[in-house]
């Protein structure tokens, strides 16, 4: 079937980027390359207008409806849980006419863009009021629908697949804030009803057969990848050095670093204890934006045992060992992820790992758990510990700061690891599930104008 694959794009409207829309932004991309059209489905806060576009592009970004939307689209939501929407969802086409600056960035390589007011959270009401996904009435029917996460919406007339990337709010409930009833229930309806089911390492691929019982033939791990700017990447470390210690006042190899949303199942508060313990000289960089139950973490990283004085040209000057940042743009993350001492993710529970593979990539080594998709991940690139143990933690870090030797040889081990999830390993996969899907190209895409559009979807879940 020749036609657009239709992606969701509920995620690259987040205002903090997520791993998912790193995800989703990859793998359109993935497919632009290969040959394939991209078609996006956006949310609105207000019907397209096509009397007044200028109107419609501008309510669409406005941020302070995401908090208040007009009293249609909030009586429409009121409806939705009563009675779903049981005559189907029809998003409207919507062609930018440039009225809001940056708005191309979202919807940048899709070829056609539809929006519907509150198509995601209708869809979800629609689900709990029918346990049946939601249909897309669309003006025209694509050649496949991928939902880059579990979202009960169909596309009649062709393959509906659905990627699940992991079961966190299943496997450990009280890390995340999901409706557990609603999350299972919901799973279990795509695993029994999709036409495919698409995940991100075998480890979630094994998960997931063994929770739901899906028949494994149904279930594809594709894997993910990362593709940085060259730029970056070839930046000169001399350079790197002085843009790291000008920005944020550490030394190349003179500060560990973690970058992710602060939540739970990141482990940062084991972590902390773990860096305390282990009275490493050089300081924790903690990059990452506010994701939920984050309380404590932040706690911690503001303690009093973390702040310290140096004296110097007679004045007393503080300083945090340990140090939040909430948010960097591209460049002076992938520099801080390269000139790091070593990079710390011992999470609880991961479908992927994104900072794992994006560090090794860049050559810093790695502490990472023993748990999860991380082993696989990372295979004998990184130093794996127990995430529950802060004393294993701590030994870790003890032995990058004072193991030259160790943190060389897992550099270059991670450098070689990181090409099995390269761009070319990974269009493989994907060009191959399409393929079984029945999905056919429907022109070439020069490489380069795909890698521009991908380039910049480092995990950035910060």
């Amino acid at each position: 079937m020749t036609g657009a694959i239709l992606y969701d794009g509920h995620n690259l409207m987040l205002r903090n980027a997520t791993g998912i829309g790193t995800y989703t932004r990859a793998l359109a991309a993935t497919a632009r390359r290969l040959g394939y059209r991209t078609d996006l489905l956006m949310s609105g806060n207000a019907p397209i207008s096509k009397k007044d576009p200028q109107l419609s592009e501008v309510l669409l970004f406005d941020a302070l409806l995401e908090k208040k939307p007009p009293p249609r689209i909030r009586a429409e939501r009121l409806l939705a849980k009563a009675i779903g929407k049981p005559f189907g969802i029809r998003p409207a086409h919507y062609a930018s006419v440039g009225a809001v600056h940056g708005s191309s960035g979202i919807r940048a390589g899709f070829e056609k863009t539809y929006v519907a007011p509150s198509v995601f959270e209708l869809a979800s009401s629609h689900f709990r009021r029918y346990r049946a996904c939601a249909t897309l009435k669309l003006e025209e029917t694509p050649a496949l629908l991928h939902m880059t996460h579990p979202t009960p919406l169909k596309a009649p007339g062709c393959p509906n697949i659905y990627t699940i990337h992991d079961i966190v709010p299943l496997r450990l409930p009280g890390t995340t804030l999901d409706d557990k009833q609603h999350m299972l229930r919901l799973l279990r309806h795509l695993c029994e009803r999709a036409d495919h089911i698409v995940t991100v390492s075998e480890f979630s691929r094994r998960d997931i057969i063994q929770f739901f019982g899906i028949a494994e033939e149904r279930i594809t791990n594709t894997y993910q990848s990362v593709r940085l700017p060259q730029e970056l990447i070839d930046k000169d470390m001399d350079q790197v050095a002085k843009e790291i210690s000008n920005a944020f006042n550490v030394s190349n190899g003179g500060y560990y670093l973690f970058f992710g949303a602060i939540e739970p199942k990141k482990n940062i508060a084991r972590m902390v204890d773990a860096y305390a313990a282990s009275g490493s000289p050089y300081p924790l960089l903690i990059v990452g934006g506010l994701g939920w139950m984050y309380e404590r973490e932040v706690e911690m990283i503001e303690e009093e045992r973390f702040l310290s004085y140096t004296l110097q040209d007679s004045k007393i000057t503080p300083q945090r060992r340990v140090r939040q940042i909430p948010y960097l743009p591209l460049a002076q993350l992938v520099s801080l992820i390269r000139g790091a001492r070593g990079v710390l993710f011992p999470s609880l529970y991961e479908g992927f790992g994104l900072p794992v593979l994006e560090a090794m990539m860049l050559g810093t080594p790695v502490i990472t758990s023993n748990v999860s998709s991380l082993p696989e991940i990372a295979g004998d690139a990184a130093l794996l510990v127990d995430p529950l143990n802060v004393d294993d933690i701590a030994g870790a870090i003890r032995a990058f700061d004072h193991d030259g030797d160790l943190r060389a040889e897992l550099s270059r081990r991670g450098i070689i690891r990181a090409a099995h999830f390269s761009p070319a390993a990974y269009e493989q996969r994907i060009a191959a599930l399409y393929k079984r899907l029945g999905v056919e190209t429907a022109r070439a895409v020069a490489p380069a104008v795909a890698d521009q559009l991908e380039a910049g979807s480092a995990s950035l879940a910060q």
